[in-house]
């Protein structure tokens, strides 16, 4: 099928016309029938229809029961995901897009069967089997007593605990399928790696426990702040995680399989980093058969230099100020402005260095510097101290690593090399190269715009997301670009030598630059035209306090722009917080008070 967006394209899943053209999965999608008990798996290239044998242990779904409504009623006629994962309750076994196919898989002799008659094919990741509810894992022994968070000082000493009583638990119950000739790729968990052989072939399927994701912790998932969003499956406390009961729960995550599959063009990774990832994967594949356009094969790690900054090589904005008279007399409301979806902006217009990069030092260095367009890399400056400079006062000095009373020597990308070198008025600081003391750089021979691509596939499914008003995608995607370049910096994510790619920390810097001199280039402009300044500002969202009819806000709704986040009526007692605040950290208080939050962190 063609895939359209129109009505016409939507169809009751009972009773498919057989001149549907159901050719968009990459494998033939199996029909609703008994599993077979054959030994062999049948070729995933075949569209045999599986023989039905006696005492399979599987619930058999016959004429008669094909004939009944689906359990949920309609999908897009196009699911990729179909052929390419299924989804297990306590009661039954799905497709993505509804098709009954078992009853419970309820012994791993079962799940073995399944694994087997499915004949799963990848999908830009590996084939996926998800498990939806506790009791779907119960009925296999995977269970585990994580305990109370009143037992624990520490929700992460938790985590860690049911992390390994849920490894033993699988690993108990895993030598049926060990014995069938499958073999375990790392330690089993809320994801459990399985690969076999078949001739000279490699089956691999991912088994992923729904129950148990919050088992698993990284920065994807937010377990820093509790409960973040745990990728395809949404956040509990943004009302985007799965339903309770499991068979909504299930129908919810075969629409989310198959809106991946045919927007992202891969099936969803175990976190939104590993998804972001599989994306550009794919991208990579087409282009290496193609022949044309960029491929990178190597990671892109820090070279070795001496004088390295503690933390981020380009750390994002954090400052606020104490704000006076002119600033509180008459204002009406406090606002905070957020770049409309700021790192997927930048990753998709910046240039990326790759392949061989070289040191420069002394002059050669800052004659590479002092060019109209310097190569993309790292370059040992001198900041200078900025009380020298006639700088506004309410507004963050122009680089987080820069001191009002000293220099400072330390290494920026190319982004901050040149965004020093911009006027005030852009929101730089009007220097020139040899104001900076260029002394050592690090640049790349080959450069281009290596996540164009990759950025525009996110980008337009995220313009798909905000059309439909598909909250829980549109917040998946946001996790995806964002935990791909969050992830970007640490090897550890990436050690595999299929993967090593994707560790690139300098892409991340220079995102992270790019998002942050952006963010300073719209504040001048908002002063100049309402004589507004800031009162803080947090990675790529900036805190004002607007008199009445002020509109700070861009109307485009391209990437990048600044859209309105969240705004507040100032009450006269929040008007007296901040007229009365004598400390930063009064005046965060007083953000954090007027919008009734915790903090006043944005994302």
């Amino acid at each position: 099928m063609t895939g359209q967006d129109s009505d016409a394209d939507q169809f009751t899943l009972f009773g498919i016309e057989e001149d549907h053209d159901l050719e968009a999965a990459a494998a033939p999608q199996p029909e609703p029938v008994t599993f077979p008990a054959e030994e062999a798996a049948p070729a995933a290239t075949e569209a045999s229809e599986p023989e039905v044998a006696e005492d399979t242990g599987v619930e058999e779904v016959g004429e008669e029961t094909a004939q009944e409504p689906r359990p949920w009623e309609s999908l897009p006629v196009t699911n990729d995901a179909d052929g390419h994962a299924l989804i297990v309750t306590a009661e039954a076994t799905y497709s993505p897009s509804g098709a009954r196919l078992t009853g419970p898989v309820d012994t791993i002799d079962k799940l073995d069967k399944l694994i087997h008659w499915a004949a799963l094919t990848p999908h830009g990741l590996t084939a996926q089997v998800w498990f939806v509810g506790i009791d779907s894992c119960a009925q296999l022994g995977w269970t585990i007593d994580p305990g109370s968070e009143d037992d624990v000082d520490d929700l992460e000493q938790l985590r860690r605990r049911a992390a390994q009583d849920l490894t033993q638990a699988i690993a108990a119950t895993l030598p049926p399928l060990t014995a069938a000739g499958w073999e375990l790729r790392g330690d089993p968990g809320f994801v459990v790696h399985l690969k076999r052989q078949i001739g000279k072939a490699t089956q691999m399927v991912d088994l992923i426990l729904e129950p148990y994701v919050w088992t698993y912790w990284n920065k994807d998932f937010g377990w820093g702040n509790r409960v973040g969003d745990m990728g395809i499956l949404g956040n509990p406390t943004a009302g985007t995680y799965l339903p309770d009961d499991d068979l909504p729960a299930a129908r919810e995550l075969g629409r989310r399989l198959a809106w991946s599959a045919q927007h992202l063009g891969t099936l969803p990774g175990p976190t939104p980093a590993r998804t972001g990832a599989a994306i550009l994967d794919k991208i990579r594949r087409e282009r290496t058969q193609r022949g044309k356009g960029i491929v990178v094969t190597a990671a892109g790690p820090v070279p070795p230099i001496d004088g390295a900054p503690r933390g981020d090589l380009e750390p994002a904005a954090g400052w606020s100020r104490v704000p006076d008279s002119d600033d509180v007399d008459d204002a009406t409301r406090l606002v905070t402005i957020d770049q409309r979806a700021a790192y997927l902006a930048s990753a998709g217009m910046l240039s990326f260095g790759y392949g061989r990069v070289r040191n420069l030092v002394g002059a050669d260095a800052a004659d590479a510097a002092a060019t109209d367009k310097p190569a993309f890399g790292i370059w040992r400056v001198t900041l200078p101290a900025a009380g020298q400079y006639a700088l506004p006062a309410k507004l963050p000095l122009p680089h987080p690593a820069m001191l009002d009373d000293q220099p400072v020597q330390t290494w920026i990308t190319t982004i901050s090399l040149e965004g020093l070198c911009a006027p005030i008025a852009d929101g730089g600081m009007g220097l020139d190269i040899d104001d900076l003391d260029v002394t050592e750089a690090w640049v790349y021979e080959e450069q281009g715009r290596a996540l164009d691509k990759w950025a525009k596939i996110l980008r337009e499914a995220r313009t798909v997301a905000v059309e439909t008003g598909d909250v829980a995608m549109k917040r998946f995607l946001g996790a995806c670009y964002k935990g791909y370049v969050g992830r970007m910096v640490n090897p550890d994510m990436w050690t595999a030598t299929r993967m090593q790619h994707h560790h690139q920390p300098l892409w991340r810097a220079a995102i992270m630059a790019h998002c942050r001199w952006r963010g300073r280039r719209v504040a001048m402009r908002i002063a100049r035209e309402t004589g507004r300044w800031p009162i803080r500002t947090m990675t790529d969202s900036w805190v004002y306090l607007l008199g009445e009819d002020q509109n700070i806000a861009d109307d485009s709704a391209a990437l990048g722009k600044m859209t309105l986040e969240k705004q507040v009526e100032l009450t006269d007692e929040m008007l007296l917080s901040f007229a009365a605040a004598e400390t930063t950290h009064e005046i965060r208080l007083a953000i954090a008070a007027a919008y009734g939050t915790d903090t006043d962190e944005g994302e």
